[in-house]
């Protein structure tokens, strides 16, 4: 017997859910040994225990600890312990670290701390088949969802999906139960900060799809802050990061627990003894001061941003602000009041707050248990080729961000031509585009803060083309598509093109030889798109 199984990998805590058959629903699920509980309020003031999985891994010699393991044990500020591997992996900084004489990525510590994760999910189900469905965010690129895939064959998954996490939430919030309902899901975890507008519509057969109208999206998150607060502690202690390197770790999880204690209390002391000189760092941190900081920093210039973005897009589809009934709250970082407080400055009493813990993962679970889903491209898609009149390369858009599927038709033809005589095999090379704004983290101060090596904590002062577009070619491993039998002619318009998007989300193409007649390619898919 197979079971339904969700994983949403957070940046900060990681949630499991599975999928009751006989009821028909989703439910979290405790994972015992490695799971830990928080406390979530619903609408009606009722307090509820959700599971959650900290999104950490300790190489400890022989053993390899994740989760609550990792705590239980002391071993959260080890030097040996990754955490952020989310953030890490999805903005392609997969660093190296020295752990035990060994280097090891950030690729491979979150595929480890997953493959675990999986394995203890299945213990506990006590099912040795499942099919499960993995969260992925807004503004993941192809290389996020592939290093996904590898982790799935890793932990020896046959069956497993992808399903945004925004259209997740949206069912986890119960939108699936009514028709034609219009909400904005506020995701705002500990990476990124994901905005969108969904429509839930009802299908024959009592199964609910979900139309996404619009999107806005920004890498900041909770860890961000953990960067600013980071940051300031050690400006009001007067330490450079350097000074502080061999402490940072206990540094940065005394300012997480901070930060969680400011949604419910108004102030709380932090005091950290340095273990090499007995010097003590201290700083007092009031809700408000928190608040002056990230007022500072422009996060909520940049939650309006993403708002902005999301509400254009839905506009573009003839619905506006107006439309929108429910307003979903998701994510650790939403629990702060001063961002529910800039949410319901501007959608009031729509504002929906009581599964901001484990909705994504209730509907991730709802997903592989049945309820379909219906999205569009995120992402732009274009041909890159050489302009000749110009000497240098530019890019052809051929799916636009936002295109629905499956598209009823093609979404753009072109004609291949060789670029010399006797050419056999020929193709194109396709690029993912992200805008400006998907990537932009509201802060005036250009920086990321990363881990080194050794594992302290250091900063890295952001290149200028991480704030501009970005391009990724995501057909490099299989350029060329065409085989020309007989060969090529230099400058022959000979192989005309037609992509179209199926119903899996696939760039397929269709190729033509103009002087052969024949089909050589039909519906043929190349690309995964996002």
């Amino acid at each position: 017997m197979s079971v339904g199984l969700s994983i949403d990998f957070g940046t900060s805590n990681t949630r499991a859910a599975v999928w009751d058959e006989s009821e028909g629903a989703a439910r979290p699920l405790l994972i015992p040994d490695i799971s830990m509980i928080a406390l979530q309020e619903s609408s009606d003031g009722a307090i509820s225990e959700v599971p959650f999985i900290p999104s950490l891994i300790c190489y400890d010699g022989r053993h390899t600890w994740i989760g609550k393991q990792v705590l239980d044990r002391g071993l959260s500020t080890s030097a040996a312990t990754f955490r952020w591997m989310k953030r890490y992996i999805a903005n392609r900084l997969d660093l190296p670290r020295k752990i035990g004489g060994r280097s090891v990525r950030y690729s491979e510590a979150g595929r480890d701390y997953l493959v675990h994760c999986i394995a203890h999910a299945l213990a506990a189900t006590g099912m040795e088949e499942v099919e499960a469905a993995f969260t992925l965010p807004v503004e993941a690129f192809e290389h996020y969802q592939e290093w996904l895939s590898q982790v799935c064959e890793r932990a020896g998954l046959g069956r497993f999906r992808f399903i945004d996490e925004a259209s997740a939430a949206a069912m986890g919030y119960g939108l699936s139960s009514q028709s034609g309902q219009v909400c904005m899901v506020f995701d705002f975890g500990g990476g990124t900060l994901d905005v969108s507008i969904v429509r839930m519509d009802e299908k024959r057969g009592g199964y609910r799809k979900c139309h996404v109208l619009g999107k806005g999206g920004a890498d900041i998150g909770g860890a961000t802050i953990d960067q600013w607060l980071y940051r300031d502690f050690l400006a009001r202690n007067k330490k450079s990061a350097e000074q502080a390197s061999h402490i940072s770790a206990s540094i940065l999880n005394a300012l997480q627990q901070a930060k969680e204690s400011l949604t419910s209390l108004e102030s709380v002391d932090i005091e950290i003894q340095d273990p090499e000189t007995g010097e003590p760092l201290a700083a007092r941190y009031s809700r408000s001061s928190l608040e002056d900081l990230m007022e500072e920093r422009g996060m909520f210039e940049t939650i309006n941003r993403a708002m902005d973005r999301a509400l254009f897009d839905a506009v573009e589809r003839g619905y506006s602000a107006d439309s929108i009934e429910h307003v979903l709250l998701v994510g650790g970082a939403s629990l702060m009041p001063c961002v529910r407080r800039a949410v319901r400055q501007r959608f009031g009493a729509r504002v929906r707050s009581h599964r901001p813990l484990d909705a994504v993962a209730l509907g991730a679970a709802a997903f592989v248990g049945g309820v379909e889903l219906y999205d569009h491209v995120q992402h732009e898609y274009a041909l890159r080729y050489y302009n000749r009149p110009k000497g240098k390369h530019e890019f052809l858009t051929i799916v636009e961000s936002g295109t629905p599927y499956p598209s009823k038709g093609p979404v753009r033809q072109v004609t291949i031509c060789a670029s010399y005589d006797g050419q056999e095999y020929l193709g194109l090379e396709v690029y993912e585009i992200s805008p400006e704004d998907g990537v932009h983290t509201g802060s005036s101060a250009k920086f990321d803060l990363i881990f080194d090596p050794s594992g302290a904590v250091q900063f890295r002062e952001r290149e200028p083309h991480d704030e501009a577009a970005r391009y990724f070619w995501i057909n490099e491993k299989c350029p060329s598509f065409v085989h020309a039998d007989p060969s090529a002619l230099r400058g022959e318009k000979r192989f005309p093109v037609s992509f179209t998007i199926d119903a899996h989300k696939r760039l397929c193409v269709t190729v033509r030889d103009l002087r052969t007649g024949r089909m050589l390619m039909k519906d043929e898919p190349l690309i995964k798109l996002r």
